[in-house]
């Protein structure tokens, strides 16, 4: 059973796009928990362009469903989430003139800062994910940094679904399973291409955001998560089966 967690960060862009309350990211993260989605992820950007500290103490309290607190590795957004406590945080590379996140976190060329703040959160009781590229060496390095899932940056497959580009996901998949690490992917997924990479082995979650943001405004939020959840679960049965 492969978990969906359903990313509102762009439900906060329209609302900011005018300023005022409407539409409100928490009302649509508690309406995704009602319609299927396993858990709920939203970014806290350093320049707040779209998820607001309010947002965030908001869904903490509001949700039954788990929180994956999507943040860069600072010092300010490790404090922020040992104050919140969430179920997970996933540390990710940010760049203030980026419109989206670009690529994976460079675990092995910060390892001595990402260790010492992996090992903050943990204390804490959090759940610690690393964004990264489907690169072995970034993988391995993962794991001795002290973090207990890898979330594998989807983009490079989702805007080229060519086989060298599932073969790096697949291999990276591969990687985690050896180094003991759960598996989590996401970036640029849609109904379109979802299917194969559910099928990755050992995945147990996917995040999923703009695209299901964006298919919302033309088919409702929970038609948006009921189709993708169908996606999903046919993909992973598909590959199973060919496996």
């Amino acid at each position: 059973m492969i978990r969906l967690g359903v990313n509102i960060d762009h439900v906060a862009t329209v609302r900011n796009a005018r300023g005022g309350t409407h539409p409100d990211p928490v009302d649509a993260a508690l309406l995704a928990a009602q319609h299927g989605a396993d858990g709920i992820t939203a970014h806290l950007r350093e320049d707040r362009r779209h998820i607001r500290d309010e947002d965030m103490i908001r869904l903490r309290r509001e949700l039954t469903v788990p929180l994956n607190f999507e943040m860069a590795a600072t010092d300010e957004m490790v404090a922020m989430a040992c104050e919140l406590r969430p179920h997970a945080c996933c540390l990710v590379p940010e760049r203030r003139e980026e419109v989206t996140t670009e690529g994976g976190l460079d675990v092995l060329g910060q390892q001595a800062d990402l260790q010492a703040r992996i090992a903050r959160l943990r204390e804490a009781g959090i759940r610690v994910s690393l964004f990264i590229d489907p690169v072995p060496a970034q993988i391995e390095a993962s794991a001795r940094v002290g973090g207990q899932v890898v979330e594998l940056h989807t983009g490079a497959y989702a805007h080229d679904p060519e086989d060298a580009e599932f073969r790096r996901l697949y291999e990276g998949a591969l990687a985690a399973e050896t180094h003991g690490l759960e598996l989590h992917a996401g970036h640029g997924l849609t109904f379109d291409n979802v299917g194969r990479v559910a099928g990755l082995p050992g995945l147990r979650e996917l995040n999923i955001g703009h695209f299901l943001i964006g298919e919302a405004i033309l088919v409702g939020l929970p038609g948006a998560i009921s189709r993708m959840k169908r996606e999903i679960a046919t993909g992973a049965v598909f590959r199973a089966v060919e496996r």
